[in-house]
């Protein structure tokens, strides 16, 4: 089978994504500064056994924005549910990694449509790792810096990458390149700063959410994750209703990059659980 380029006007808004499969639906939302790009190595395996739908979030991806975009996690759950509506998508299972994660975690405590939840290092309201890089980027100061140098900012990008894995030698050929192609598309820099401008609001609602989840879920954490704190697990995990946790040894913050094998065998494992 050969993954599927779609798109959808949502709100005005040209939504990419990408499908594989056949099946129930498995919605996957990737991180901050990712896309479908992200899932490149999981979407033939799951798409075994699921109808996969591999989704770039306006300001991300393949999916450009206008730079007065609303790029808050809320704004974001409304896209992701008028796209559900679009695809006359009922019933289905859901993945969210980082930013993604906690834009899954909103979208399941106001829809009865997500079945179960596999949240990759999801933000949360227990960790604080970044926190104050973002207080910076959010101030005059930090705007300013961070558009300066984003233009030049390409040598930079394999080191930052590299921090993002446990082991960097596990770094698979040609994720640099994947990687830089949607950062550096026009406008990226306000879609991102837009997103961090409401990120501490954004938790505190995801924290008034998250008791009204209904879907059973699994954490999955690299124990060297140096993005979101994996000491954040356990509470988010008494947090969720029928949650379980998986730690897997020696990945980082990007284990569906990092050990795909491992990450996709836990992730149908689980949502395949009747």
């Amino acid at each position: 089978m050969r993954i599927e380029k779609l798109t959808a006007e949502i709100n005005g808004d040209q939504i990419h994504f990408s499908r594989l499969g056949a099946g129930r639906p498995l919605l996957l939302l990737h991180g901050l500064l990712g896309g479908s790009f992200c899932w490149r190595q999981n979407m033939e395996a799951l798409s075994l056994r699921h109808n996969v739908y591999a989704v770039d979030l306006p300001g991300h991806g393949e999916s450009d924005a206008p730079c007065d975009l609303d790029c808050s996690m809320p704004a974001q759950v409304d896209r992701v549910s008028s796209l559900l509506e679009r695809l006359e998508l009922e019933e289905m299972d859901v993945l969210g990694c980082s930013w993604g994660g906690a834009i899954a975690m909103l979208l399941a405590a106001q829809s009865a449509k997500v079945r179960s939840l596999v949240l990759a290092a999801p933000v949360n309201p227990w960790s604080t790792l970044g926190l104050g890089r973002i207080r910076f980027l959010n101030g005059c100061m930090g705007e300013a810096l961070l558009r300066t140098v984003w233009p030049v900012s390409r040598p930079l990008y394999r080191i930052a990458l590299a921090r993002m894995y446990g082991d960097p030698r596990r770094l698979p050929a040609g994720t640099v390149q994947g990687y830089r192609s949607h950062v550096m598309r026009p406008g990226r820099v306000n879609n991102i700063l837009n997103t961090l401008r409401s990120w501490e609001k954004d938790v505190t609602t995801l924290r008034a959410a998250i008791p009204r989840i209904k879907a059973r879920s699994l954490l999955i954490w690299g124990s060297r994750d140096s993005a979101v704190d994996v000491g954040s697990a356990e509470p988010l995990k008494r947090a969720l209703p029928h949650c379980h946790l998986k730690v897997i040894e020696g990945a980082g913050h990007l284990p569906f990059e990092e050990t795909p094998e491992e990450f996709n065998r836990l992730v149908l494992d689980f949502i395949d659980q009747q």
